[in-house]
């Protein structure tokens, strides 16, 4: 915890894993050593909650690649809606049992329209792009552009940009030089 509203500052540090990575916070006062602040650890997000228009063309996509990144549990979940108005969401969650999970969720809705609004997928190796590549080929990705290495972005940045069955936009992506905030 902050020790005083408004006037901390906060250091952050990217640690990898085998299931994505975690961000360590740290708030320090104004004046203070690095090495007196105090220690928290975050989650990056808590989920994406994705809208497709069809469900079943969804989980079929999805679920060839998302175990590859660390969404391994899987669950679809009738919709909270006691009259059965509402939409049913289907989720890949990268924990299970009493852990917190980051998840990827779907909820249908066949009005949806795609915009340029783009999810990255953090990949520790350009090997790992690739491998992840082959995957949402073979699954049926759409507008597939890479994996190249994208000069205009930050040195070392690999990619490949894709497209699920609906349009909605991807990417796999390795930075060799982490953007570091200052």
């Amino acid at each position: 915890m902050p020790r005083s509203a408004g006037r901390q500052s906060c250091f952050a540090q990217a640690s990898g894993s085998e299931t994505g990575f975690q961000l360590v916070a740290q708030a320090i006062e104004p004046g203070d050593k690095l090495s007196d602040a105090v220690t928290m650890k975050t989650r990056c997000f808590d989920h994406i909650d994705l809208r497709v228009k069809n469900m079943e063309t969804a989980k079929r996509f999805y679920g060839k690649f998302l175990p590859q990144l660390g969404f391994v549990h899987e669950k679809h979940e009738p919709s909270p809606d006691q009259e059965g108005l509402g939409e049913d969401f289907h989720t890949f969650y990268s924990a299970g049992g009493d852990k917190p999970s980051e998840f990827f969720g779907f909820t249908q809705d066949k009005s949806h329209q795609p915009n340029g609004t783009r999810i990255a997928f953090w990949a520790d190796t350009r090997e790992e792009v690739d491998r992840i590549a082959k995957i949402v080929r073979d699954a049926g990705g759409k507008n597939l552009e890479g994996p190249e290495i994208c000069v205009d972005y930050s040195p070392g940045y690999y990619a490949f940009f894709f497209e699920d069955p609906e349009g909605n936009k991807l990417e796999i992506c390795c930075r060799e030089s982490p953007i570091i905030a200052e």
